[in-house]
């Protein structure tokens, strides 16, 4: 794609997204969902259908051209979640978050795979076993994307909001976890020639989250040694979002040992560096908050180009559509349950039992991250019905993906506000106090 094309698309996302901002803060709705519909409507299936290079995504495979931003994106996200692990705060609802976020992640899993496995047993010809088991591991994933923007925009605080971000970081690394449970039982299920052993299947994932904890842990600590070199505000700020791209970019790597493949989390290394950071830096909030600012375009660009990358024609399959909407309505179920069972069981507070699992529906990232994972896997099997098995969940998981980034949003601003951790007559002031001087904020 020319250079002049590239700065035109991002261009009109921008402005595409600011706009449709307005629009929805008129309707009451979250920022997030206009940024995404902005996608969808600049996107090969709308503006980009007219085919005119620069006025919009005129293909799939030219919104994959612009992954780059997204992986930046992704990794600022997942470093301002791991801000949230203070030990000051984990301290008070460490406990709490952990059984939420491990238990809540396994009944969904549980509750979707039932009524998936269910739904095989009444149309066993259109819809494989496989596809249902792996569906109900990428259940678990939520997306920590779309949830931290509405929290943000809308200065929420307050016992949910303070349970919910520690939960939606559990949510990767036991999400991968009942992955490779449920991928390593499927790739038995269709091998034919041996294919990948059954303990590396396992052991992958495992690996997985380890290194990316290292990694992330290690980068942590040099970022924050390396920052007290600088005293510049504007100079520390260049050191962590450095340290952010440093740290995606090492997690990309990918190599083997022996039989088995090791990879890396983005998400997690780039939480862990956040966690790491922030509980050892003593100037770690201001950083923070600083960067905050600084990113808020990146995020614009991130949710307007997720939403291009929505593919609108999941909707003409009718069997797509059935279980579709099976997946989302019984995960949705999975979710919201898990969080009331769990929260009762960790003695959490009554507005974080009400209200903790319909702020959990929205799921995107590492979902489709999931699904690439599958398709990549079992794209080489000879068992014919690998390939309906990767038609199947690709499409299922892009079809919840637009129900879910569309309405997940407004759910989570409705649930917070129900909570009273969001005043919704407040407006959102654009300048703030520091040092007895009136400085702009920028808001998301």
């Amino acid at each position: 794609m020319e250079t002049q094309n590239i700065l035109f698309c991002l261009t009109i996302a921008l402005f595409a997204g600011l706009l449709l901002s307005r629009l929805a803060k008129k309707l009451k709705l979250p920022a997030v969902t206009a940024y995404l519909i902005a996608g969808v409507l600049i996107g090969p299936f709308c503006l980009g259908a007219f085919g005119v290079p620069g006025l919009g995504f005129i293909s799939l495979e030219n919104v994959e051209g612009f992954s780059i931003i997204s992986d930046v994106a992704l990794g600022f996200i997942a470093f301002s979640i791991g801000n949230e692990f203070r030990l000051s705060e984990l301290k008070k609802i460490g406990k709490q978050a952990t059984i939420i976020g491990i238990l809540q992640a396994v009944i969904t899993t549980l509750v979707v795979d039932a009524a998936l496995i269910g739904l095989h047993f009444i149309i066993p010809d259109k819809f494989p076993i496989e596809a249902a088991i792996i569906l109900g591991a990428i259940a678990s994933a939520t997306a920590p994307a779309a949830t931290l923007m509405v929290v943000k925009q809308y200065k929420a605080h307050g016992p949910v909001t303070k349970t919910l971000l520690p939960v939606v970081a559990l949510d990767d690394a036991v999400g991968l976890v009942l992955f490779a449970i449920s991928f390593g039982i499927v790739k038995s299920l269709l091998s034919t020639e041996g294919g990948v052993g059954f303990g590396a299947i396992i052991l992958e994932p495992i690996i997985e989250v380890v290194f990316s904890i290292v990694v992330g842990t290690v980068m942590g600590i040099v970022c924050t040694y390396i920052e007290r070199f600088f005293h510049s505000r504007s100079k520390r700020l260049a050191v962590s979002v450095a340290f952010v791209l440093l740290t995606v970019a090492i997690s990309m790597f990918k190599f083997p040992i022996g039989s088995i493949h090791v990879a890396f989390s983005p998400l997690l290394s780039c939480m862990m560096l956040g966690t790491i950071f922030c509980n050892i830096c003593d100037f770690s909030a201001e950083l923070m908050d600083r960067l905050d600012r600084w990113t808020a375009p990146i995020y614009v660009l991130f949710f307007v180009i997720s939403g291009a990358e929505l593919d609108l024609s999941v909707f003409l399959n009718h069997t797509f559509v059935i279980i579709g909407v099976v997946y989302i309505a019984f995960r949705c179920l999975g979710k919201y349950c898990g969080a009331r069972f769990s929260s009762e069981l960790a003695g959490a507070e009554p507005n974080v039992k009400k209200y903790l699992g319909i702020t959990l529906f929205p799921q995107a990232g590492v979902a489709l991250g999931m699904v690439n994972m599958v398709s990549a896997e079992l794209g080489h099997y000879t068992n014919p019905i690998a390939n309906d098995v990767i038609e199947i969940v690709l499409n299922i998981i892009l079809f919840s993906v637009l129900v879910y980034e569309i309405v997940g949003p407004f759910l989570t601003k409705l649930s917070l506000v129900k909570a009273g951790e969001i005043d919704p007559e407040k407006q959102v002031s654009n300048r703030i106090k520091h040092h007895d001087k009136t400085i702009p904020t920028t808001k998301i």
